[in-house]
Order: structure tokens, then sequence, then C-alpha cells
């Protein structure tokens, strides 16, 4: 009796010291691995398979106390500029010592592309970096890149940002994307993490993949795991604009402050224009673009967004707005190829 009683005394005591023991003493990704209070620089590994090994850049920043994972995402597409920059800003500018819980940190998916200076795609297997996922570890580069940055980065998160922005044929104004699926505990998260952000023109997604196998999208692929996520964009056109940075970088920092991993309070956008309707203009001919309209102008069903020519100058086609929306970006480059996007317009609603 004496020794259940002291077992049960012992089980007693030890129960607490059990509850508050540090979930992730340490914390690896790739080759990066942090102690608390650490930040680690690092690489992911994507083996060679049908093509050649890539090596994605990563950053761990492990507060001095625990909290939650965030993962910031850039350079799914490498001549979106503006968000490579930022998330490498970032990494400097985070000091672990003041941080609460952990910050994955990945400022260029697609090197490929960035030192090639090939937009969209991975000049590698000609395959878009932010339409393969989960990814595949048997599969091309972009396949292999998405299946490792799936289990080593959006696996160990709680929250995701993707960050994106105008890439060299897009004109673009900043702005958001909010998914929702159905599930009001998971898009409310959501929700307050995009308002948080502080970008004030945000589209409402509601037709993503709803499969965990078949998420196409980085951010996606975070929402079909149950996780808080969304998708932040801004700089255009091949630019490194401070503006565009600093809304990446101090975005990132208002949504730690709502997730309490720093101290101060978060700058919440408060009168946000969401976006219910999303629009893609393509051409349909190929020639020399000229635009008529620029990014963030609001515009009337009918308006002309641009035309094209051939080479002799001879009108081709006239491109115009099909609903009354907000241009959110327009080509801003003479080439255009036949179905290459010519405008993105959103249209306000009620969410």
């Amino acid at each position: 009796m004496r020794a259940l009683c002291a077992a049960a005394l012992t089980l007693t005591i030890a129960a607490p010291t059990a509850a508050l023991q540090d979930p992730h003493p340490t914390f690896t990704v790739g080759s990066a691995t942090a102690k608390r209070g650490e930040k680690a620089l690092g690489q992911i590994t994507v083996p060679a398979g049908s093509d050649a090994a890539l090596d994605i850049a990563v950053a761990v920043v492990h507060g001095a106390k625990p909290g939650p994972v965030l993962a910031l995402v850039a350079g799914s597409h490498g001549t979106e500029y503006a968000s490579i920059i930022a998330m490498e800003r970032l990494i400097q500018q985070l000091d672990p010592a003041k941080v609460r819980g952990t910050v994955i940190i990945v400022p260029l998916v697609n090197s490929p592309s960035f030192v090639q200076v090939v937009p969209h795609l991975n000049p590698v297997d000609g395959k878009n970096m932010n339409r393969f996922y989960p990814g595949n570890p048997g599969g091309t580069q972009t396949e292999r890149a998405s299946y490792a940055i799936t289990k080593q980065v959006i696996e160990q998160a709680d929250h995701v940002i993707d960050m994106h922005g105008g890439d060299i044929d897009e004109h673009l104004r900043p702005f958001s994307y909010w998914t929702v699926t159905g599930n009001q505990a998971q898009d409310d998260a959501s929700k307050a993490l995009v308002l948080a952000f502080g970008l004030d023109l945000i589209v409402v997604s509601k037709d993503r993949p709803s499969d965990p196998a078949t998420s196409k999208y980085l951010e996606n692929t975070a929402t079909t795991r149950g996780k808080p996520s969304f998708t932040a964009e801004a700089g255009y056109a091949g630019t490194v604009m401070p503006v565009d940075v600093n809304a990446l970088v101090n975005g990132s920092l208002s949504v730690m402050r709502h997730l309490h991993m720093m101290d101060g309070k978060s700058a919440p956008v408060t009168k946000p224009v969401w976006l219910t309707e999303l629009l893609s203009i393509s051409g349909n001919v190929g020639g020399i673009f000229y635009p008529e309209v620029h990014r963030d102008q609001h515009v009337k069903a009918g308006t002309r967004l641009g035309h094209t020519t051939d080479y002799l100058g001879r009108e081709l086609e006239v491109a115009r707005a099909p609903k009354d929306g907000i241009v959110l970006y327009v080509r801003p480059v003479p080439s255009i190829s036949k179905g290459e996007t010519i405008a993105s317009m959103g249209v306000p609603g009620t969410p």
C-alpha cells in the first residue's frame, strides 16, 4: 500500500513537469538545425532523379520561447523579385531572442528561374513550381521540390504564408488571397491572418482543390492539411521597390504579432475590399501588345484594357473588361503570344 501511494505521489508530481516540457528544444528543416534562441541557415536538398538535383535555401529562426510555427515561402516563381528580397531581409532582421515559436523562411524555391531569368516556369523541366503540389518524389525536379517543401516545410508548420508578386510580364498592385474551405474555425483563423497582414485588396478563393493529395498550389497544400494560411502578392514587372518589399516584411511581422510570436500589436487592414470573383483576360493572337489601363484602375464592363497589333502596326485585337472591377495587374511588356494573359481583374463583393 505504501509503495502504491509513493508511486501515485511520484506520478502526481511528474505530470506537471512533463506538461511544461518544450515540444521543440531543437528544430530542423533540411540541413538547418537551430536550438532555442538560435538562427540556423541551410538548405533543403532535392535529390537528382530524371533531371538534376536542386538545393533550396532555408532559414530557421527558433525563438527563445515556445510558440507557433510559421512558414514563409517565396520564389516559387524566380523572377517575382520583391518577395524574394523581402524574405532575405526578414531572415536578417529577425532576432530569435525576441521570438516566441519558430519561423521557417524559404526565400527562393525556384533558383533555376531566378538564375536564368525565366518567368513563371522552372526552366529545368518547363513546369510551374506552384502547380504541382503536394509533389512526387519520383517526378521531375519541380515535382520533387514540391514534395520536399510539403514534407519539410508545410507539414512542420502551424501557419503558412505563400509570398508572390507581379512577374516580369505583370504590372501588379499588392493584394492577398484568402481561401475559404467551409471549415469555420480554420477559415476564421485564415481570415484573421490575412487581415493582420494588412493588404487592402483580398481575393476570396472558394474553388481550390479540397483533396490533400491533389492540392496543386503551395498555399492550398497547407489549407487542405488544416493549417490556416493565405497568399500575399506585392512587386511588379521585375522591380524591387521599397514600398513592395516593406509591405511584405511588415505584413509578416504584423502576422507574427497577431500570433503572439513577437511583442507589440499587429497592424491589420481596417477597411478591406473583398474581391469575390477573379477574372483573367487572355489574348487570342500574338504580336505587339499596348496596355490602355494601369494597375489598380477601376473599370466598367467594356472598357478597353489594351490592344494587340502585328509587327507592322495593324490592329489585330482589342481586349475589353468583361465586367466592372479593379485591375489587379496588366501586361506591361509589348511581346505577347496567343493565350498569354493580358490582365487580371477582381470584382468586389461580400465574402
